[in-house]
């Protein structure tokens, strides 16, 4: 059997050591967090807009703190529907704005197509009927220019190498012609001298012929 001292040693509380550090040692039961016997449970807040969320605030507080909580209230709702008017007043003046942007741009396509084809026919040009461009035309003149002054060069070279060698071949005849010339009085001289030194020879053949 267990004696009446040996159950007070077991009830008597340790001592702590000094120096050491007191422990305590958590309920297993947290009162603080545990609804009062008979109470109901606090209710949840399933809206989470913002009427559901004053609604659910205003059924915290006490009545005294109602009217400035209402207040409040009114004010956030009342800046929220300016603010979404003002929001819907910016969203029709960007729509008319677009709306007008998109004419502007269309308006100025349009112009700069207009542009483009009066441009495209002030630089066109008819050629032979042919329809072409200033820079095309510009391009077959010059091309001509140079082609006329090519066959031009090659004309003057073509003339100037024929007057050389018609000069070459005037002075040649001329040549041939001044000593043809001058045979030809050599050979006038020649027949002549010919003829005479004959006619002395007929003469002394006469003279022998009378004599005999």
């Amino acid at each position: 059997m267990v004696s009446a001292q040996d159950s007070a040693k077991k009830a008597k509380p340790a001592i702590a050591k000094p120096g050491a550090k007191p422990t305590w040692t958590r309920p297993a039961t947290d009162y603080r967090t545990q609804p009062l016997a008979g109470q109901p449970a606090a209710p949840v807040n399933t809206d989470k807009s913002l009427s559901g969320q004053y609604q659910y605030v205003a059924s915290k507080v006490y009545n005294y703190q109602k009217p400035p909580l209402a207040a409040f209230y009114k004010n956030v709702t009342d800046s929220l529907r300016a603010e979404r008017k003002k929001s819907r007043e910016l969203q029709q003046k960007l729509s008319a704005q677009g709306k007008t942007v998109a004419g502007l741009q269309s308006d100025v396509t349009a112009k700069e197509q207009s542009l483009t084809e009066s441009n495209a026919k002030a630089d066109a040009i008819s050629l032979l009927g042919i329809p072409v461009t200033k820079t095309l035309y510009n391009t077959i003149m010059w091309g001509l220019v140079i082609v006329f002054g090519a066959v031009a060069t090659v004309v003057l070279l073509q003339s100037g190498s024929a007057r050389r060698e018609a000069k070459y071949r005037i002075k040649l005849y001329e040549e041939l012609d001044e000593e043809y010339k001058a045979y030809k009085v050599k050979a006038n001289d020649k027949e002549k001298k010919l003829a005479r030194e004959l006619q002395t020879e007929r003469n002394k053949i006469d003279e022998l012929l009378g004599r005999s």
